[in-house]
């Protein structure tokens, strides 16, 4: 398959709102991904922690969908990011996979098997949908979710 080549969905450069962008479901879309975030969030100021966060979240979680899951059916992930008053919302969907995301304790010398442990770590909330068609895992960054529960 070759690669999709990145489109954002785009209204004005500053400010609030939501972008989203489908990738081949190819571990090329994990630098693609980090690239059109960086690039879309530093346009609309968002500060320069909140985005160096949401860079390594998008990374480990676009990483894990193409590792660990399905291609959407149209052999893509997508990547969809939300700004609101300086926080960032990530999500990253793809057609869900035999196991549960979720974070596992490694041994110290493990080459992989930290990413959702560093997604914790960074987002203030985080969390899976799991749906009949696929799977969302999402991460808040910089501020109060609208997923709050309760």
């Amino acid at each position: 398959m070759t690669a999709v080549a990145p489109r954002a969905q785009r209204g004005p450069c500053q400010g609030d709102g939501t972008r989203s962008i489908r990738l081949a479901h190819t571990l090329v879309a994990v630098r693609e991904s980090r690239e059109t975030l960086v690039s879309d969030l530093r346009e609309r100021g968002v500060s320069a922690p909140v985005i160096d966060e949401a860079e390594s979240v998008v990374a480990e979680l676009v990483a894990n969908a193409v590792r660990h899951a399905r291609a959407l059916p149209d052999g893509c992930v997508r990547i969809r990011w939300k700004v609101k008053a300086g926080a960032v919302e990530v999500e990253v969907r793809d057609g869900g996979g035999e196991t549960n995301p979720r974070p596992v304790r490694t041994s110290p010398l493990a080459a992989r098997g930290r990413g959702l442990r560093i997604v914790r770590s960074m987002a203030h909330e985080w969390g899976v949908l799991e749906e009949s068609n696929g799977r969302t895992v999402w991460a808040a960054l910089g501020g109060p979710s609208r997923r709050r529960a309760g």
